[in-house]
């Protein structure tokens, strides 16, 4: 049975794992995409195998994804963070000793993504961080101002659900945090 813990990824520890970690209505975040609602559990036959798909809906852009309930934790499914988890977000986001070397764009850009497809809100957390101060020291490529708009929006989104506050108002309050 699990306990319910979960570590700060959102996922609970190895060996502590149920089958289903989310039920019909929960919200969860999911990779690069964002929050999402599960709408669904059902069950599918694919190569004569019954398997178990959450069907979320990502609220952002109504996308639906089927997701194997067993590789859920795998592909980075995880719940939203709690909302006294914000703080820790604003003071990765408030930190400036960053290590943005010489390397060229695309390799920060694969560097920024890899982070991105982790799920990690603080992951996330970095990555704009990282952009902005960026930006303030030189143009950023086409990739990384798509980049920065998405980390943006995905953690906006994603506080705002936790908190139970306008998406207005934490994009305010992140945008203060940057400056």
């Amino acid at each position: 049975m699990w306990s319910g813990r979960l570590s700060a990824e959102g996922v609970p520890p190895p060996g502590d794992r149920e089958v289903r970690m989310f039920k019909v209505g929960d919200l969860a975040v999911y990779p690069a995409h964002g929050v999402g609602k599960i709408e669904a559990i059902e069950t599918k036959s694919i190569g004569g195998h019954s398997q178990d798909f959450y069907i979320m809906r990502i609220l952002e852009n109504d996308m639906k994804i089927m997701i194997p309930v067993q590789n859920a934790h795998v592909v980075g499914l995880r719940r939203l963070i709690a909302a006294d988890e914000v703080h820790k977000v604003y003071d990765i986001l408030r930190r400036r000793e960053i290590s943005v070397n010489s390397t060229t764009w695309n390799r920060r850009y694969r560097e920024y993504m890899e982070k991105i497809k982790t799920g990690s809100i603080y992951e996330l957390a970095e990555v704009l961080r990282d952009l902005t101060v960026l930006q303030n020291d030189k143009e950023l490529s086409f990739g990384e101002r798509k980049m920065l708009e998405t980390a943006r929006a995905l953690l906006v989104t994603e506080v705002a659900m936790a908190r139970g506050a306008q998406e207005s108002q934490i994009a305010c309050e992140i945008d203060e945090i940057l400056q």
